[in-house]
């Protein structure tokens, strides 16, 4: 394939984009849906392209016409089909890059319940998903025992992790595992956001989501420009490099972290092949993807620069720039190459998992967040809700809808929780070392962790953040005061 190809591939990707962008603000459900406009791109490019219009110009057409397999060339498909497992290292290199990590104490006093329950919620997605795929999935339609974790992969890793272990499924042998774990993160927007909504307009009713209506509406521009950020201010000045164009330099910054967390990887392939793998024949690092690793080496950056006091020459809002941008190709890469006859010949099992999925995760919201989240807990559980089913942006969309003048700590809370969970789970090292863990050692077994960790950290939950035990919470009490002080 030539420079050209590619370079043009890029080119239609960007017409993609310009038309997600129009569709969505001519179109008032999709706008009332909240879904991006990348997202949207890349489903008119799957419609356009082999799997939906290609279907019928292939009726009618030579297989020696331009237009045989749709609208979309062959050659540009096999370009944007590498995109994703590319871009996903940039966006997860850029997540704590320019963010100042606040001490352990002030995370853990003002997001402790939400941490614990994001991980009990996480690790139950695996169980539910791992017990529905034994017991029905795996005996009755031959659904490999992976499948188990596509409910957690999908709802809180998102389109961007899905599509960034599309690599690992297929070595592990389970390619399709990519295409449902996707079309699984389409549907746990979807139904994120409505069932999010709806939530929140009946506790509003009951007189219970007591800031909804604040003292200004959320609108429509507010909701175009909510991002998927953390929700914490960067207190600091930021200077530019001016030996180097910033746009550069911070470009250089995500490259230096994606090559750290490279060097992480190889080191921890060697480690494994000299050590324990040969003798058992159990590989699992070999497997893990380098995004988690690169997020790992961003961290790492940053602190280097905190620890040299010029961590205030790295600019936040550029590095979220460039990982939007990062996010928005491989959306649209990852929607445009999906696969509809995987979901199609997949669809029983597909659809049973997305209704696991959100069965669980809106009972533990609606169940556990009552009881295990002492303060606030409808401002803090919606937002982690949305997450859950979705990505952070649909948290960060549901507290602007539950709080709009944000008179709770929900979203400095969202923000703090994100530095202990994000490592870990929604894309973080457990969830991209979850399918080599049950290939090694399989399901059964993986279940049995999952699931002993998700009762430990509900009880641990239940007891421990109960309302009734611990009264008015340090956070909400400091919040309170910030706020009298302004």
């Amino acid at each position: 394939m030539s420079p050209n190809m590619v370079g043009f591939s890029f080119i239609i990707l960007g017409v993609f984009l310009i038309l997600g962008k129009i569709t969505r603000f001519k179109t008032k459900w999709l706008k009332r849906l909240f879904l991006p406009s990348s997202i949207i791109a890349g489903f008119l490019a799957l419609l356009v392209g082999p799997q939906v219009l290609g279907r019928l110009t292939s009726m009618f057409l030579n297989e020696s016409s331009f237009f045989y397999n749709g609208l979309i060339p062959e050659f540009i498909l096999d370009t944007w089909s590498p995109l994703p497992g590319m871009f996903i290292n940039i966006v997860f290199a850029a997540l704590f890059l320019g963010q100042k990590v606040p001490t352990m104490k002030r995370i853990w006093n003002n997001s402790g319940p939400q941490i614990i329950m994001g991980y009990a919620v996480s690790f139950g997605q695996y169980a539910i998903g791992l017990l529905l795929t034994l017991l029905v999935l795996s005996p009755l339609f031959g659904t490999n025992p992976m499948a188990g974790a596509l409910i957690e992969v999908a709802f809180v890793g998102g389109h961007g992790t899905a599509a960034g272990l599309a690599s690992t499924f297929n070595e592990l042998g389970f390619a399709e595992g990519a295409d449902l774990a996707l079309g699984l993160a389409t549907v746990g927007i979807l139904v994120g956001v409505i069932t999010g909504i709806a939530i929140i307009n009946i506790f509003h009713r009951k007189g219970e989501a007591k800031y909804v209506e604040g003292e200004k509406a959320l609108t429509d521009e507010e909701r175009d420009t909510i991002a998927d950020t953390y929700g914490y201010e960067m207190e600091q000045e930021i200077k530019e490099p001016k030996a180097i164009e910033p746009l550069a330099f911070h470009l250089s910054l995500v490259g230096g972290a994606i090559l750290i967390g490279y060097i992480i990887q190889q080191a921890l392939v060697w480690l494994e092949a000299a050590t324990w793998g040969p003798p058992t024949d159990v590989y699992v690092l070999s497997f893990v993807p380098l995004f988690p690793l690169a997020m790992i080496g961003g961290m790492v950056i940053q602190k280097v620069f905190e620890l040299l006091d010029i961590d205030n020459y790295i600019d936040p809002n550029l590095v979220n720039k460039i990982s939007g941008f990062a996010l928005d190709v491989l959306l649209v890469s990852a929607l445009a190459t999906l696969s509809l006859d995987v979901i199609g010949d997949n669809l029983i099992p597909f659809v049973l998992l997305a209704i696991a999925g959100t069965a669980w995760t809106t009972f533990a919201f609606l169940y556990l967040g009552p009881r295990m989240l002492p303060d606030h807990w409808l401002e803090r559980g919606v937002g982690d809700y949305g997450q859950y089913m979705g990505m952070a942006a649909t948290g960060l969309l549901l507290m602007k809808v539950a709080d709009p003048d944000q008179q709770s700590p929900a979203l400095e809370g969202f923000g703090y929780k994100q530095i202990l969970f994000e490592p870990v789970l929604g894309g973080g090292l457990v969830t991209s070392a979850s399918l080599p863990l049950i290939y090694q050692f399989g399901p059964w077994v993986f279940l049995a962790i999952t699931g002993t960790l998700t009762l430990i950290f509900v009880a641990f939950g239940l007891y421990y953040f109960s309302p009734k035990r611990s009264g008015q919470r340090e956070s909400t009490k400091l919040f309170q005061a910030r706020k009298r002080d302004n």
